[in-house]
């Protein structure tokens, strides 16, 4: 009994998380995060960029492919369901000196995101069309939807363990290798996708084995890497035994960014609907822009997060309350200076970013000042990522949960069919439902955090401060 002290403040002088400087060591994981964020999101601008130039078909093909983009993310989302609720879990276990269950957790988790992949791709194989009619498919591009989708869904399994384990590796504070799995990938699918789509001449289905290829390679490199000699966590056979006791916690602290990321088809689906009722086809565009501005402004804010996850959760787990208050309190700055600068941005330059997306002087005037109404509480936001993601990493299941419910579902759909019947303007009105959400939800979870914080610092302490026994 005299030992278990003893190896947990082994553990701790052995691993950085519970050790090194807390601003140095969210510096080194944060930014490799952020970095494989945006690497993500640009290699798939870069994807549509190519399928727009498709000679002749390019619009056609790239609005086809468009209408896929709620499927893949709702795949994305089931990576996120395992992954993002097992990940800080295991850090949590590494904290406390149990890397064996540390170890079954990941285990779980890989069995786990295989039999998703086999679900999705049996599904998605039989579904597919009628989801993608139901997303807006017409009968001139439904043919390049489904071109796309049959050879995606093939690769399901491939995205499922390139995201799903990336956050294993992240967990233990190897943020570089994690960065380099999405950047293998990324550089990949860029080199394939011209060879594909236009020296192959295989269009739509070009661009999509080009993606598949690219998620194999980066699974492969994930798996290679758990299973080698630099990994503290290693899959293991004896692990793939799915226990109840491990799955189910980490589903459930999963549900929150699995909510976050499966709601986004839906709210895009209710807002679009609302605004070509009110606003027409300039509306419906101008909201297009807004999303992409929204989804990339976010990435540095969500990398940040991701940077802190494997902090906080170690030495919560290790019981040093010290470090998890400074790790949330870095946490909280950096993104709060972030969402106010992005904030002002929008405010007085809202023509800037838009221009990037369309020369259209129309849509432009549409977009300024759409983008004022739709950013209006940004600047707040980095509180929301702060708590909610801090939540997350201290295995706070339920309220994690209920903050993402609460955001997307309670707040924001109702509101943006709520305020178009109480103002004048309606189309206005729609894009002033995500400030509105905003400025309420962050309210909630800063009043939550405040007391529920407070009570689990508390309650570390004490157990801190309790006399060891043999």
């Amino acid at each position: 009994m005299e030992k278990e002290p003893a190896l947990r403040q082994s553990r701790e002088q052995e691993n950085p998380l519970g050790t090194e400087n807390i601003k140095s060591l969210l510096k080194k994981l944060a930014f490799p995060a952020i970095t494989a964020q945006v690497v993500n999101v640009l290699y798939n601008v870069v994807d549509r960029i190519y399928i727009g130039h498709i000679p002749e078909t390019g619009a056609l093909a790239l609005t086809g492919v468009g209408v896929c983009m709620p499927i893949i993310m709702l795949i994305s989302a089931f990576a996120a369901l395992v992954s993002m609720g097992a990940a800080p879990r295991a850090s949590v276990l590494m904290g406390r000196g149990e890397k064996n269950e540390a170890e079954k957790t990941l285990g779980n988790s890989f069995i786990m995101l295989l039999l998703i992949a086999v679900i999705l791709t049996v599904f998605f194989r039989r579904y597919a069309e009628d989801f993608l009619l139901a997303f807006g498919a017409s009968e001139n591009t439904i043919g390049y939807a489904m071109d796309y989708m049959r050879l995606y869904c093939l690769g399901t399994v491939f995205v499922q363990l390139a995201l799903g384990l990336n956050a294993f590796i992240t967990a233990q504070g190897f943020a570089k290798i994690s960065m380099l799995t999405v950047m293998i990938g990324a550089v990949i699918n860029i080199v394939l996708d011209p060879v594909f789509i236009y020296l192959l001449d295989m269009g739509v289905q070009g661009a999509a084995l080009a993606t598949i290829l690219s998620q194999a390679v980066s699974a492969l490199w994930v798996i290679r890497f758990l299973l080698g000699e630099k990994t503290i966590l290693k899959l293991r056979a004896r692990n793939f035994g799915l226990r109840a006791n491990v799955v189910f916690p980490s589903l459930l602290l999963g549900m929150s960014p699995f909510i976050m990321q499966a709601t986004e088809s839906a709210i895009s689906v209710c807002f679009n609907s609302s605004l070509y009722r009110y606003g027409g086809d300039t509306a419906v565009g101008a909201m297009s822009i807004l999303t992409s501005i929204m989804q990339f402004s976010m990435l540095p804010l969500m990398g940040l997060a991701q940077g802190a996850q494997p902090i906080t959760g170690y030495n919560f787990g290790a019981k040093q309350p010290s470090r998890v208050r400074e790790t949330f309190h870095l946490l909280l700055k950096y993104s709060l200076a972030y969402s106010l600068s992005l904030w002002a941005i929008c405010m007085v330059f809202p023509r800037l970013i838009p221009m990037m997306f369309s020369k259209n002087q129309t849509l432009l005037d549409y977009t300024a000042w759409a983008l004022r109404y739709y950013f209006a509480g940004a600047g707040i936001f980095g509180i929301q990522i702060a708590c909610q993601q801090t939540f997350i990493a201290i295995g706070n299941a339920k309220t994690s949960l209920f903050l993402a419910i609460y955001r997307k579902i309670i707040l924001l759909i109702p509101l943006i069919y709520i305020l178009p019947a109480l103002l004048e303007q309606k189309d206005r009105a729609v894009f002033l439902a995500e400030p509105v959400a905003d400025i309420i939800a962050v309210a909630t979870t800063a009043t939550l955090f405040f007391f529920q914080f407070r009570w689990a610092m508390a309650g570390l302490e004490k157990e801190q401060n309790q006399p060891k026994t043999a």
